[in-house]
C-alpha cells in the first residue's frame, strides 16, 4: 500500500491583513474495518500508515490475543479498507466483554477506578526499575518531535515513540492517540521487541485509555509533552507507572513514582 498522510488542499488564508489563496497539506483520515475470524469486530479511523501493526497492536490491546504468533493470518485490502484477520481461537471471555464498561477496584485496593472488563485482564502492574535523568526527558522528547515531519507538515497528527533509556528507537505516527500507541505495540509484538527497559515519549494527553494501554504493552514510564487525567494518574499510581508531563520549554512534572527520574550524580 502507498502511504499516503497528507494531500494538498486549496484554501483561503487571513494573513493579518487580507485574505489570500494557497495550498495547505491537510493530514490523511482513513476508516479500516478489522474483520475478526468473519465477523466485524470494529472500526478504526486512522492515518494509513503501519496497518497492520496497528492492527496488532488494537487486538492485543482488546485482549484479543497476547502474542503475534496467535494470529493465523493477517492481511489488509487497503482498496476497501479492510483487515482480515484469522485466530487460532477466539478468547471467548473477551468477545463477550469487548467494550462494555467495569468499574471495579484497581488492583484489589479500595479506590474505585474505570475499566473495560477486558482491561482487568491485561493491563499489568509493572516491574520496571528503569532510572533515567529530567534531562533525558527533555531530549528525548525533542528527538520524536524532529523526527516527525508529517506533523511539521500538517500539524493534524500525535506521536509515540518507543525509547531506550538513551535513545528513540522508533516511532508512530496517527491522527488518533490510541491508534499510534497501537502501533507501537504491534511493532513490538511482531518484533518481538524486549520491553522491560524501554519507555514511551507520546505528543498527546495521557487519559486514563491511554495510561492502561501503556501498562497493557508493559511500560512502566511515559513522557508527555501534554497533562495527565485525575483518573489516569490514580490508576498509574496503583500500577506502579512514571507519569512524566508537560515536557516543554526545558521544564516537565513528575506526578507519579518519581524514583524512576534521577538527577545525574
Amino acid at each position: 500500500m502507498k502511504e499516503i498522510m497528507s494531500e494538498k488542499r486549496s484554501i483561503i488564508k487571513y494573513d493579518g491583513e487580507s485574505l489570500i489563496e494557497l495550498e495547505e497539506n491537510i493530514v490523511t483520515e482513513y476508516p479500516l474495518t478489522i474483520m475478526l475470524n468473519g465477523d466485524e469486530f470494529a472500526t478504526i479511523v486512522c492515518t494509513p500508515t503501519h496497518l497492520d501493526e496497528l492492527v496488532v497492536g488494537f487486538l492485543a490491546s482488546e485482549g484479543m490475543i497476547l502474542v503475534y504468533s496467535d494470529i493465523k493470518s493477517l492481511s489488509i485490502d487497503d482498496s476497501r479498507g479492510f483487515a482480515y484477520v484469522e485466530l487460532h481461537r477466539l478468547p471467548k471471555r473477551s468477545m463477550d466483554f469487548h467494550s462494555k464498561r467495569f468499574i471495579g477496584s484497581c488492583c484489589g485496593k479500595s479506590r474505585q477506578a474505570f475499566y473495560f472488563h477486558n482491561d482487568v485482564h491485561t493491563a499489568k502492574n509493572i516491574r520496571s526499575h528503569m532510572t533515567i535523568p529530567p534531562q533525558t526527558c527533555l531530549r528525548l522528547m525533542a528527538s520524536m518531535e524532529e523526527q516527525s515531519q508529517i506533523f511539521k507538515l500538517t500539524g493534524g497528527v500525535h506521536n509515540a515513540g518507543l525509547c531506550d533509556k538513551d535513545t528513540l528507537l522508533t516511532a508512530r505516527t496517527d491522527i488518533g492517540r490510541h491508534n499510534a500507541l497501537d502501533k507501537l505495540y504491534g511493532y513490538c509484538l511482531i518484533q518481538r521487541v524486549p520491553i522491560r527497559d524501554k519507555l514511551i515519549v507520546f505528543s498527546g494527553r495521557v487519559s486514563s485509555e491511554i495510561l492502561l494501554k501503556v501498562a497493557k504493552i508493559g511500560i512502566g514510564l511515559i513522557l508527555s509533552k501534554s497533562a495527565p487525567t485525575e483518573l489516569a494518574l490514580s490508576i498509574a499510581d496503583e500500577l506502579n507507572i512514571t507519569v512524566v508531563g508537560f515536557i516543554r520549554n526545558k521544564t516537565c512534572n513528575i506526578y507519579t513514582h518519581p524514583e524512576r527520574i534521577v538527577m545525574d550524580e
